[in-house]
């Protein structure tokens, strides 16, 4: 489905641009044809619309950057003698569904001629359009998806700028281990990236011979009682349930885990950064504290000046405050529009290559690069992991304490009193 602002919502600003460039006058000289970025996210059931919107929001930031603060692409910039050229966004909805991501990806590659495509939030989606991403020989950044095989299976034109599910799972152990906790039960939706992260979970007890017992079971994505599986834990009596729910089901988990009396009396940890939305405490109410949870972001850590950037015009835009969604998809704009200008080429073939060679700007840290280095590293740049915890409700996420890692950390776990 195309979104409403795919095709047509971006005409004025591609005008408006062209003449902010230069790129047309009043004597009629015509503008270079804009570049397209596509992205493909979720922006309907049963995907996460949440995230797919908050995406989307960083997606034109990016082509604001890049038509303003970049001038756009080429200009000589690099030695690039081609002349300044505006870029517009295309968006496809892919519902976190995998047919209809295969379907996204190739109405944004044959209709809209994009010449990279970013935004993908859920790991199946992404996993099911990757090989149309090869076949095209057009560049696919994973946004915001983190199975391992996204990487692991080494596409030609799939590149990553989100951690990876070995990473998540290490995260989480190493906060385990230093709370002392020994068995941990784990609820996982029955997706690439559930499933993924059971695995990555156990292989990585096994591989360091932790003293962790790990209870994992897998639940179908679909499901509105999860009510005996939780009730199967709460029996059980572990040290700490993770919540491998994505989107409603995440909030299912919570909710239907704080009625059986399992949470907040066993902790519970949230594998990735849903309790930073607006929408977390408008959920849960009181219901949502202590909580622990995976964040990618949090705003003791130093943006870079794209990200300082990024983060103020983001609240002159949409009032509101940049989170890691937000920043991560304009990140992945600026990043194909640097490939290009680096390619001096909207040729996507040429723009891999750069891609392959070059360091880029990003929202945060020193610059990304994505080798083709081994197993799961074959073109991931990752940004940082910590867990944070909401200890009081209506908390927002830069007033949360950070548990871990050890070099970050500004509190400790609490408990319900």
């Amino acid at each position: 489905m195309k979104a409403a602002m795919g095709r047509g919502g971006v005409a004025a600003l591609t005008v408006a641009m062209a003449l902010a460039l230069g790129v047309a006058t009043s004597v009629g000289w015509a503008a270079p044809a804009p570049v397209t970025l596509g992205v493909l996210t979720p922006l309907s059931p049963p995907g996460d619309t949440s995230a797919g919107q908050l995406i989307v929001r960083g997606a034109e930031l990016g082509v604001q950057y890049i038509n303003t603060a970049m001038g756009g692409l080429f200009g000589g910039k690099n030695g690039c003698t081609l002349p300044a050229t505006p870029v517009r966004l295309a968006v496809e909805d892919s519902s976190g569904v995998p047919e209809r991501a295969v379907a996204g990806f190739r109405r944004l590659v044959t209709e809209d001629h994009a010449v990279g495509v970013f935004g993908a939030f859920h790991s199946s989606a992404m996993l099911a359009a990757a090989p149309l991403a090869d076949e095209f020989m057009v560049p696919y950044i994973s946004t915001q998806a983190s199975a391992a095989d996204i990487t692991r299976k080494h596409f030609a034109a799939v590149f990553r700028t989100h951690p990876i599910d070995p990473d998540r799972a290490a995260t989480w152990l190493g906060f385990i281990q230093a709370q002392g906790w020994h068995r941990v039960a784990m609820l996982a939706e029955n997706t690439d990236y559930g499933i993924g992260l059971v695995e990555a979970t156990k292989a990585l007890i096994a591989q360091k011979k932790m003293n962790v017992a790990l209870d994992a079971v897998i639940f179908d994505r679909t499901s509105s009682d999860l009510t005996p599986q939780l009730l199967k834990f709460k029996a059980a009596r572990p040290d700490l349930l993770i919540n491998v729910g994505v989107g409603t089901p995440a909030y299912l988990i919570i909710k239907q885990a704080h009625d059986i009396g399992l949470f907040p009396q066993t902790p519970m940890l949230g594998s990735y950064d849903f309790p930073v939305r607006a929408e977390y405490w408008k959920n849960l109410g009181p219901t949502g504290v202590y909580l622990t949870f995976i964040s990618y972001y949090h705003p003791r850590m130093a943006l870079s000046p794209l990200g300082k950037w990024a983060a103020v015009e983001y609240a002159k835009r949409y009032h509101d405050t940049a989170i890691y969604s937000n920043l991560n998809a304009f990140g992945d704009a600026v990043i194909l529009a640097e490939a290009m200008s680096q390619a001096c080429s909207r040729d996507p073939r040429k723009v891999i290559a750069a891609l392959e060679r070059g360091r880029f700007d990003t929202w945060i840290g020193g610059g990304a690069t994505f080798p083709r280095a081994d197993g799961v590293l074959w073109h991931q740049w990752s940004p940082p992991l910590v867990i944070l915890q909401y200890t009081q409700a209506e908390q927002t996420y830069d007033q949360a304490p950070i548990l871990y890692p050890p070099s970050m950390k500004t509190g400790t776990y609490q408990a319900p009193r």
